[in-house]
């Protein structure tokens, strides 16, 4: 089972690569705007953010909800031997050119291990394992071999599984036998909180702003959920299927909000 130190980002290992690679535009997120593979304003030569502790007073939240999955410290450190992209042309290239592909397999991996933890998917362990060391050896390829991977027909195979370990854990969660299915609905600034929500399908569904307080999500599927601003206060997300550190940090929860031991409650949570 892949390593949990290897999909957590570790930005002392890395080289600013959030900071660079993707492309922001001015909005509620973000104070500026910023084209792809160009480092930020704020970034320093050390690789460090020179506002990191004012980011949301200055106007730049979704640096505080990104995550890389790991993928930022594994390039540098491993992929391109310690090496910055601040050496040259002949690094940063292809550096930048293969981030965003290490990204999605990291975040494929993170999904793989939280289905092999669930007990509802042992009949499909096998596969869950062929899959998680096929996306492993193709993360760990070298620059070359990294720009030739086709990243999204790895995820649609993956994901293929991944949905029916969703299909399983969610038969097997407490709750009522029709169960709550909104995948790929826009929920934004919905009321939630009268609904019963163990169990239920959210996979991509459009949270933003959704009212979640207090509500438990026990069995649920929330794959590619947006919970940007959602109010999780209170809510129990311990027990929610395919839960990032990205929705996470995302969402608007509080210190009654319930985190599995994976997931790190993030400082702007009161």
């Amino acid at each position: 089972m892949a390593d949990l130190r290897v999909l957590r980002a570790d930005c002392a290992a890395c080289a600013g690569l959030c900071c660079v690679v993707p492309a922001f535009a001015a909005s509620a997120d973000f104070a500026i705007t910023k084209p792809a593979r160009t480092p930020c304003p704020n970034l320093q030569a050390d690789h460090r953010c020179g506002v990191h502790t004012q980011l949301r007073d200055l106007g730049f939240p979704g640096c505080t909800v990104y995550d890389c999955f790991g993928a930022g410290q594994r390039l540098v450190q491993e992929t391109f031997d310690g090496r910055s992209w601040r050496v040259g042309p002949e690094v940063a290239g292809p550096m930048f050119a293969v981030f965003e592909t290490v990204r999605l397999l990291h975040e494929l991996l993170w999904y793989l291990r939280d289905a092999l933890e669930r007990p509802e998917a042992a009949g499909l362990h096998v596969e869950l394992e062929r899959l998680q060391a096929e996306t492993e050896k193709l993360a760990a390829g070298d620059p070359d071999a990294l720009r030739d991977v086709d990243a999204p027909a790895q995820r649609d195979r993956v994901n293929a599984v991944l949905r029916e370990v969703g299909e399983r854990v969610r038969a097997g969660a407490p709750g009522p036998r029709k169960r709550f299915d909104r995948r790929g609905a826009d929920l934004a600034g919905a009321d939630l909180r009268r609904r019963d929500l163990r169990g239920a399908s959210l996979r991509g569904a459009l949270l933003v702003g959704a009212k979640l307080r207090g509500t438990d999500l026990t069995g649920a599927d929330v794959i590619g959920a947006d919970l940007r601003a959602a109010d999780v206060r209170g809510a129990r997300l311990h027990g929610a299927l395919f839960l990032t550190q990205f929705q996470v940090n995302a969402a608007r929860g509080d210190a009654t909000t319930t985190l599995r031991v994976t997931l790190d409650r993030p400082a702007h949570w009161p």
